[in-house]
C-alpha cells in the first residue's frame, strides 16, 4: 500500500467512508423515506430552467422503446425501462436521473407529454419504495432537478391523482436528500444535494424552516468549496460547469420569487464567471487538467451568456493552482497546483507543470484529456504523468493513486501522494510574460525536484521552454526522465534536420517549429481522449536522457512559414477511433 504515510491516508479514508455509509443506512432508510414529517407541499410554485441542450430526435426513439444512455442501447420490447432488469449501471443511472426529459419535452408533443408522465408513473410504482441504483444519492439529486425543471411539461393537462402522487413522491426524495447530505461524497456531488435542497425550496410551496436551513447548507458549500479566485477544490474545471449548470437557474428563481440573493449565490458566480474565460482556448474548448474532458460548448455558450462583465480572462489562478500566459493570439494554460485533498482527489491527475498551448483556434499542445465513455484501464492512463505534456522521471507517475482492487471499490481511486509543495514565480514585463515552477512529487521516491521555466513572447510567436531535474543530495542515482508535448489530433507533424526539429501544420497551414537545442527528437504515437469523437490517433514529441547526463533540458516551439511535411513525420495519422473498452 505505499510508505506509512500514504498508508495512514487510506485508512482514514476508508475509516471516513464507512462512517459515512453507516450514517447514510441509518438516515437513508425506509423509515425516513416514508415518513413525510411535515406533508406533501399543497402546490409547486416556480420551475427553475433546464440550461442543457435537449435533442427532440430523442422522444420518439424513448416512445419506441429504444433508450440510449451513456453509449448503451436497450430496446425494451414494450416493457418499462425500470422492469429491465442487469444492465450497464451508467446506463442504469442516466435512466433513474430523468435528465431526458428535457428531450421529450423539446418534441412539444402531447405523445411525449404523456409517455413522459408514463414513465415517471412506472418509477414511482416499481422504483419509489426503494432501488438500489435509482436511490444512489447523486441520481436521486439529478431526478430531483430534472422533475422540478420540467414539472410545468410533466404536469399540464395531467390528473389531479397524478399531480399529487408526483408531489408526494418528489417529497420524499427530496426528505432523503435533506437526511443525508452530510453523508454524500464531498465535493462537487455534495453541492449538487445542496443545490436541489435549494432548488425545491424556492419551488414547492410551505417549506418554511426548511427553506432557511437549505439556503443556509447552500451558502456553506458554496463558500467552502468555491475558491477565491473562482476555481474548485477539486481542481478540476469540470466542476465550475457542473455547479454554475444548476446555481444559475436556482438564482434566477430565488429573482423570479423575489427573495433576497444569499451572499455565497452571488460572490461565487462573481468569482466562476472569470474562471470559465481563464481555461478556455481560442477555440472554447477548455483545457485538460484534472478530470476535464470534452468541452460541452453548447451548455458552456449558455452559462457565459449569463456573464455580465464579459472581460478578459484572469491570467493567475494562485488558489486553484494555474496560470494563464498570452502574446498575441498564442494562448498557454499551465497546471501549477499541488494535489487536491484524497476526499476529493478521485478525479484528479498526475499533471504537475503539464501545460497546454494554443493559437488562434488551433490548438497545438495537449494533454490526453479523460473519456467518461472509456472503461477503468483507460481512465487510470488518462490520469498518469505520461498522458499529459510534461516530464516524467523513470516512467513514474509524479502522483499515486490507490490501486488496491478491495479498497476501490469502496473508495474509488484518489490521489494518495503527490506534489503538496509547488513553488511558482511569475514576471510579466514589455517582452513576454515568464514563469518559473517546480514540484516534488518526486522527492520521495527518487529525491528529484523537477523544475519548469516558461517564457512567451509578447507577440505569441515563441514559447521558450526550460525543464531542470534537481538533485538534492550528492548520492542520487541517474535516472531515465523523458519530456513529453502531446498533439492535438489536428496537429501534422514532421522531423526535420536528422531528426532534430519538429514540424508542425495546423489545418490552415500556419506552423510552428519545435526544437531541443540540437538535442535528438522523436515522434511517437499518443492518443486523444474524447466523449464525442472517441478516442483518437495522435502524436507526441518525446525528448529523453538522464537526470545526471544534463543539467537542463532547453526547448522551443516558434512560428515559421508554412512548410510541406516529410514523410518521415506522422502526417499519416487519421482520426480513426480507438475502441472505448
Amino acid at each position: 500500500m505505499g510508505t506509512v504515510s500514504e498508508q495512514r491516508r487510506v485508512w482514514r479514508l476508508l475509516a471516513h467512508h464507512a462512517w459515512q455509509h453507516l450514517l447514510r443506512r441509518l438516515h437513508g432508510g425506509a423509515l425516513f423515506r416514508w415518513r413525510l414529517g411535515s406533508g406533501v407541499p399543497a402546490r409547486l410554485l416556480i420551475a427553475p430552467q433546464d440550461l442543457r441542450t435537449a435533442d427532440a430526435m430523442n422522444a420518439a426513439d424513448i416512445y419506441g422503446g429504444r433508450f440510449l444512455f451513456s453509449g448503451h442501447l436497450v430496446e425494451t420490447q414494450g416493457r418499462s425501462p425500470f422492469e429491465i432488469p442487469d444492465q450497464n449501471i451508467d446506463w442504469q443511472r442516466e435512466l433513474h436521473g430523468f435528465s431526458w426529459l428535457r428531450d421529450l419535452r423539446a418534441a412539444e408533443s402531447r405523445i411525449a407529454q404523456q409517455n413522459a408522465r408514463a414513465l415517471i408513473d412506472d418509477w414511482i410504482k416499481l422504483c419509489g419504495g426503494w432501488h438500489a441504483v435509482g436511490w444512489e444519492t447523486p441520481v436521486v439529486t439529478r431526478r430531483v432537478l430534472s422533475w422540478l425543471s420540467h414539472s410545468p411539461f410533466v404536469l399540464a393537462d395531467g390528473d389531479h391523482d397524478f399531480y399529487r402522487r408526483f408531489l408526494r413522491s418528489l417529497t420524499r426524495q427530496v426528505r432523503y436528500l435533506r437526511r443525508t447530505i452530510n453523508e454524500t461524497r464531498d465535493g462537487v456531488e455534495r453541492m449538487q444535494v445542496a443545490l436541489a435542497l435549494a432548488a425545491s425550496c424556492v419551488s414547492m410551496a410551505d417549506q418554511g424552516r426548511f427553506a432557511r436551513q437549505s439556503m443556509r447548507r447552500l451558502n456553506h458549500e458554496l463558500m467552502r468549496q468555491i475558491l477565491p479566485d473562482g476555481g474548485h477544490i477539486s481542481r478540476n474545471p469540470r466542476a465550475m460547469i457542473d455547479i454554475l449548470a444548476d446555481l444559475l437557474p436556482i438564482r434566477q428563481a430565488f429573482v423570479a420569487q423575489g427573495l433576497a440573493l444569499p451572499d455565497g449565490m452571488m460572490l461565487s458566480v462573481d468569482r466562476m464567471m472569470p474562471m470559465m474565460r481563464f481555461f478556455r482556448h481560442g477555440d472554447g474548448a477548455f483545457a485538460h487538467f484534472n478530470g476535464m474532458g470534452s468541452t460541452p460548448n453548447d451548455l458552456v455558450a449558455t452559462i457565459m451568456a449569463y456573464d455580465d462583465a464579459r472581460g478578459a480572462a484572469p491570467v493567475n489562478a494562485p488558489h486553484a493552482g494555474y496560470q494563464r500566459l498570452t502574446g498575441g493570439q498564442t494562448v498557454v494554460l499551465i497546471d501549477t497546483g499541488p494535489v487536491p485533498d484524497s476526499i476529493v482527489s478521485v478525479e484528479a491527475h498526475a499533471g504537475c507543470l503539464s501545460f497546454e498551448m494554443s493559437s488562434g483556434i488551433h490548438r497545438i499542445v495537449v494533454n490526453c484529456g479523460v473519456s467518461h465513455l472509456s472503461n477503468a484501464a483507460w481512465r487510470q492512463v488518462s490520469r498518469s504523468t505520461a498522458a499529459h505534456s510534461t516530464a516524467t522521471i523513470d516512467d513514474t507517475s509524479s502522483c499515486r493513486f490507490l490501486s488496491d482492487r478491495a479498497l476501490s471499490k469502496w473508495l474509488g481511486s484518489p490521489v494518495i501522494s503527490g506534489p503538496s509543495t509547488v513553488e511558482l514565480q511569475r514576471a510579466d514585463d514589455d517582452t513576454g510574460t515568464h514563469i518559473t515552477a517546480s514540484h516534488d512529487g518526486y522527492m520521495p521516491v527518487f529525491r528529484i525536484l523537477h523544475e519548469r521555466d516558461l517564457r512567451l513572447s509578447a507577440d505569441g510567436t515563441v514559447l521558450d521552454g526550460i525543464d531542470r531535474f534537481i538533485e538534492n543530495a550528492p548520492d542520487v542515482p541517474d535516472r531515465p526522465y523523458a519530456v513529453r508535448f502531446h498533439l492535438h489530433p489536428q496537429i501534422k507533424s514532421s522531423l526535420l534536420r536528422g531528426d532534430s526539429a519538429v514540424l508542425l501544420v495546423c489545418p490552415d497551414g500556419e506552423a510552428w517549429e519545435f526544437d531541443a537545442g540540437g538535442r535528438e527528437i522523436a515522434l511517437e504515437e499518443s492518443i486523444y481522449l474524447s466523449d464525442v469523437y472517441g478516442h483518437r490517433h495522435t502524436a507526441q514529441i518525446v525528448v529523453r536522457g538522464r537526470t545526471k547526463d544534463t543539467s537542463a533540458l532547453l526547448w522551443q516551439f516558434r512560428r515559421t512559414a508554412v512548410a510541406r511535411l516529410s514523410r518521415r513525420g506522422t502526417s499519416d495519422f487519421d482520426d480513426t477511433e480507438l475502441p472505448l473498452e
